[in-house]
Order: C-alpha cells, then sequence, then structure tokens
C-alpha cells in the first residue's frame, strides 16, 4: 500500500493566499472525492500535487510513502507514480498519441516497452475508452473535441498506471454517455495498487467513480468530511448547510484560471 499525505499545506500564487491548511491523506485503493464551491483551491491543490511551479508553498509539506516530495520537479513526481488529469488538456501538434504515451512510459519506468506489448495494451485501452481506431496515428487532442481530449486523458493514466491519479473535472463537457465511459474505466482501476483524488462539482460522475470519502474544500482547506451522504447533501442543499453547520463565511470569488503549463515537461514528450 502507497500512501500520499497533504500535511498542513498553506500556498499561494502572486500575492494572494489560496490554501489555508488542507490536510488529507490518500491510500492505493482509495477513491477521494473533494468538492465544493469555486473558488475554494481545488485545482490549486492538485497542481500543487503535482509540482505545479506557479504556486508558492509557504508551509506545510506533501509525503509519498513518509517522504517529502515538495523538492521534486514535475517529471520526477511523474516518476514517482503521481499523474494528473487536466481540466483543459493542450494539444500537441506534431506530436502523435502513440508517440506520446510510448515515450511517457519509457520515462516513468525507466525502459521502454516492446512494440508488441505496448499496441496490445493501447488497443485494448482504446477499445475499452471507445475512442476512434484512428487514435495512435493522431496528434496529441488535436482537433480532439472536448469529450475525445477527457477520454484521452485516461488513456494515458490506464497506460502508465501510476500509483495515484489526481483528476481534475474531469467529467467536464462530457455526455452522458461519455461520462459513464470514463467513470467506469477510473473506477476498474481502483485497486491496491492504484488510489485516486476526484475534483467535481457534480454528483452524476460519483454514479460510476464511488468514493470512500468525501471532503467538502471551502476557503482554502477541508473542513468536512464524510461518505456519500454528503453527495445527497451537497446535490440537493448546495454548500450554504455547511456555512450556517460551521459557523463560516464562503468567499465565492471565482478561482482565477490558472491552470498554468507545469513548467517545461509540458514541452517534453518524456513526461506526463
Amino acid at each position: 500500500m502507497d500512501v500520499l499525505e497533504i500535511k498542513d499545506l498553506y500556498a499561494r500564487v502572486e500575492e494572494k493566499e489560496i490554501l489555508k491548511g488542507v490536510n488529507l491523506t490518500i491510500r492505493t485503493g482509495e477513491v477521494h472525492a473533494i468538492m465544493g464551491p469555486n473558488g475554494t483551491g481545488k485545482s490549486t491543490l492538485s497542481s500543487i500535487i503535482m509540482g505545479s511551479p506557479r504556486y508558492q508553498v509557504t508551509s506545510g509539506d506533501i509525503l509519498l510513502n513518509g517522504v517529502s516530495i515538495l523538492d521534486k520537479p514535475v517529471d520526477e513526481r511523474a516518476r514517482l507514480g503521481i499523474f494528473l488529469a487536466y481540466q483543459y488538456p493542450m494539444e500537441v501538434p506534431g506530436v502523435t498519441n502513440s508517440d506520446f504515451i510510448r515515450q511517457a512510459m519509457k520515462s516513468t519506468s525507466g525502459k521502454a516497452p516492446s512494440l508488441f506489448t505496448f499496441v496490445k495494451e493501447f488497443d485494448k485501452a482504446t477499445q475499452q475508452l471507445k475512442m476512434p481506431e484512428d487514435l495512435a496515428h493522431r496528434y496529441l487532442n488535436e482537433g480532439f473535441s472536448g469529450g475525445e481530449k477527457k477520454r484521452n486523458e485516461i488513456l494515458q493514466m490506464k497506460m502508465l498506471k501510476p500509483k495515484f491519479g489526481i483528476l481534475d473535472e474531469i467529467d467536464s463537457g462530457l455526455d452522458v454517455d461519455a461520462l459513464k465511459i470514463v467513470g467506469e474505466n477510473v473506477y476498474d482501476m481502483v485497486n491496491d495498487s492504484f488510489g485516486c483524488l476526484l475534483i467535481t462539482h457534480y454528483q452524476r460522475l460519483l454514479d460510476y467513480i464511488k468514493p470512500n470519502f468525501v471532503h467538502v474544500m471551502i476557503n482554502g482547506k477541508v473542513v468536512k468530511t464524510g461518505g456519500k451522504e454528503l453527495i445527497t447533501k451537497i446535490d440537493n442543499e448546495g454548500y450554504d448547510w455547511v456555512r450556517r453547520e460551521l459557523g463560516i463565511s464562503i468567499d465565492t470569488e471565482e478561482e482565477k484560471k490558472t491552470h498554468a503549463i507545469l513548467g517545461s515537461c509540458a514541452h517534453n514528450p518524456n513526461t506526463k
């Protein structure tokens, strides 16, 4: 079993403090869902776990199996088994899907899979995700629909087999059929070697990716943790009941869309 711990994490971007003491422990075999109003730091948390240089961690720590990874760059965190599925996947003209994923597999594992093994696994994964047969030869996300881009993120995760997958609003832009396909493929991956941190606004995705824990994040910290009952209550009542119950105000200022390129790795086909 592997363990990812976020311990009393504070972080800022420019002069704005966004995370204000986040505590979270995720183990392989578990699904953790984070929900909360816009602007509360959910996407910021995912970017910081992955190592985005845009954000400054001012205190606290991120530990993988008891060892701090705060000083690790994005590519090294990927090699340690952390994967981030983007909310807004990039288009990379000139780089085919198959070349990108095979090179990423080589970079994270230290050796390239045999061509036969790669093609077999790639074809199986694309069929499971109901993606086009010509996917291998198309440029990475170029000309893809929103739903195809999201499924392509899950394809990469299935091929790379990380220890922890961080899914940042993977459901946005998906129609009902694609949502079911994505949800079932992610949930099928959950086992003793894989855990998932899922950021979402919508109950419908959690019908397919069933969480062990549901966390409510408000004003830069996790303020409440529970089970599936929280999903139903949020779906019915929003977040006002949390404010009333805990006596806190909710800052609903829109979070800046700072889904910045994670350093030079975004241009490096060796890394996710």
